[in-house]
């Protein structure tokens, strides 16, 4: 687990799922470095998700990070990968989609927010 006062980064072994929750802005591509490595770690197995769906906050490091990371489990091909984002969020709305362009076997869930109603 890394886990700051902005944000957690977790892998749930039971569910194959790194969860990434907060406000992730870390400083350049290399400060991304150990939450790549936790990613790279779970991908390793036949199934991986990554639950971004309350991670209200990536800066384009992070982004970049995403992208590299699915070129890696699209080049190595032995992954089903994952992603589950939230609509409510408008860079996960964009962000997700053009992954989706570096993996076209890649799946994306977009939860809905929840009314209040329900």
């Amino acid at each position: 687990m890394i886990e700051t006062e902005d944000y957690r980064v977790y892998y749930q072994a039971e569910t194959a799922t790194v969860v990434m929750e907060g406000f992730l802005r870390l400083d350049g591509i290399e400060a991304y470095q150990s939450v790549m490595d936790l990613l790279t770690a779970a991908a390793a197995h036949d199934s991986c998700t990554v639950d971004l769906h309350q991670l209200e906050f990536l800066n384009s490091s992070g982004i970049s990070m995403l992208s590299m990371f699915v070129v890696k489990v699209r080049d190595r091909g032995t992954t089903r990968l994952s992603f589950r984002g939230s609509e409510a969020i408008l860079w996960q709305t964009r962000s997700l989609k053009n992954l989706k362009r570096l993996m076209p076997d890649l799946h994306i869930e977009m939860l809905r927010p929840q009314s209040d109603a329900e």
